[in-house]
């Protein structure tokens, strides 16, 4: 074999590897999406200088200690953000009218509880916003917040909230209140936990068997580390932002 043959043999290989590189990346362009398609992160803390955390309730389950809930909330002059499914307000609509009087923030935490990274764009919006309407009929006010349920959640869900107006709330320290550890867990758990700081977001549960019982010595102990608790309406920036990798919603 003349060796000008070879030459070109191996020209025409490389030419050939190169393009299938070339042809493979454009594959996972077309496939994964450019920088503007990577997956966007919720808002699970919040960048301040201020000691200041948000407390929250996910409300799904029942209701027999959510007016003992709220007499501690006011016993202690905490204002916290409750986040509702569909099912909850229409089984306990006095309950949402007596949240929302209580100037407490309503937030939205989906129509039926659905993994919401399961669902289409379209059904996202819809189980946003049953839920949202039926709110403002009951309260009259408009909701801005909300919590996937299981914290499940993907670009569909978070382009759907932008359509509706909604902040994507996560959290960055979770009480376990949901595994009945009992009432001195969930208050260690809280206070010790190793995010909590300026910003934190708390998840709890109405409905769990010792959050009600734990409430007001969590919110004492908080208090006793130079902690204001605030509405997560009152935490977040309102205006232009990003999210970093872990989370944590920082204004620009």
């Amino acid at each position: 074999m003349k060796p000008t043959y070879i030459k070109s043999c191996i020209v025409v290989l490389g030419l050939l590897l190169l393009g299938a590189v070339f042809f493979e990346e454009d594959i996972s362009i077309a496939v994964n999406g450019n920088v503007s398609g990577e997956r966007r992160i919720p808002i699970y803390c919040v960048d301040t200088d201020e000691r200041k955390v948000a407390l929250s309730f996910d409300a799904a389950w029942g209701n027999e200690d959510t007016k003992e809930i709220l007499n501690i909330l006011e016993k202690e002059n905490v204002k916290v953000t409750f986040f509702m499914t569909g099912g909850w307000v229409k089984s306990f609509p006095d309950d949402v009218k007596a949240i929302a009087a209580a100037g407490h923030d309503l937030g939205n935490h989906s129509e039926n509880h659905k993994q919401m990274s399961q669902i289409s764009r379209d059904e996202c919006v819809d189980e946003i916003m049953k839920v949202h309407d039926r709110v403002k009929e009951l309260t009259g006010r408009e909701m801005t917040l909300f919590r996937p349920p299981y914290g499940d959640y993907n670009n569909t869900l978070m382009s759907a909230l932008d359509e509706c107006g909604y902040y994507c709330i996560q959290w960055d320290v979770d009480s376990l209140d949901w595994k009945d550890y009992g009432v001195q867990s969930i208050i260690d758990t809280v206070v010790n936990h190793k995010h909590l700081g300026n910003g934190s977001i708390i998840l709890c549960h109405n409905g769990a068997k010792f959050t009600a019982q734990a409430l007001e010595n969590m919110i004492k102990s908080l208090k006793a580390e130079g902690y204001e608790i605030v509405p997560i309406s009152e935490l977040i920036h309102k205006g232009e932002y990003h999210t970093n990798h872990e989370g944590r919603q920082i204004s620009d």
